[in-house]
C-alpha cells in the first residue's frame, strides 16, 4: 500500500510541475512578468510563483490566473460535462416547444366578439 501511495504523490508532482510550467509559458507568451499577472488575477506574486514551480494551490487562485490568461474557456476540455443518457435524450425529444400552433377553428366560432358589456344591450342608454 506504500507503494501506491508513494506513486499517486509522483504522479501529483509531476502534473502538478507540467502545469505550472504550461502556465508559466503561457504568461511569458504574453509578456507579463510574474508581479503583473498576479496582480491582475488578485493573487500574490509567492502564489504565483509556487504554482509555476509545481506547487500546490487553491483552486480559486487558479481559476483566476486561468482567467487572465485567456484560458478558463478550456475548463470543458479538462472536466467536460457529463452527456446524457441515451434515456434521458429520448425522455426529452418532443418536450421543448419549437412554434405556436395558433387557436383552432372550433375554439374561435364559440368566442363571441368582446365588447365592454354595456354598447350591446338595446336600450340606448350610457
Amino acid at each position: 500500500m506504500a507503494n501506491k501511495e508513494k506513486a499517486n504523490q509522483m504522479t501529483d508532482s509531476i502534473v502538478l510541475a507540467e502545469l505550472g510550467q504550461r502556465l508559466a509559458q503561457y504568461r511569458l507568451k504574453q509578456n507579463l512578468t510574474q508581479a503583473e499577472l498576479a496582480n491582475e488575477a488578485g493573487v500574490s506574486k509567492r502564489t504565483l510563483e509556487r504554482l509555476e514551480a509545481g506547487g500546490s494551490t487553491q483552486l480559486t487562485n487558479l481559476i483566476r490566473i486561468l482567467r487572465v490568461l485567456g484560458l478558463l474557456n478550456n475548463l470543458d476540455s479538462f472536466v467536460p460535462p457529463p452527456p446524457s443518457s441515451p434515456v434521458e435524450l429520448l425522455r426529452m425529444q418532443g418536450k421543448e416547444r419549437k412554434r405556436a400552433s395558433g387557436r383552432s377553428a372550433q375554439s374561435k366560432q364559440g368566442e363571441k366578439d368582446w365588447t365592454w358589456g354595456n354598447e350591446n344591450d338595446g336600450d340606448g342608454e350610457s
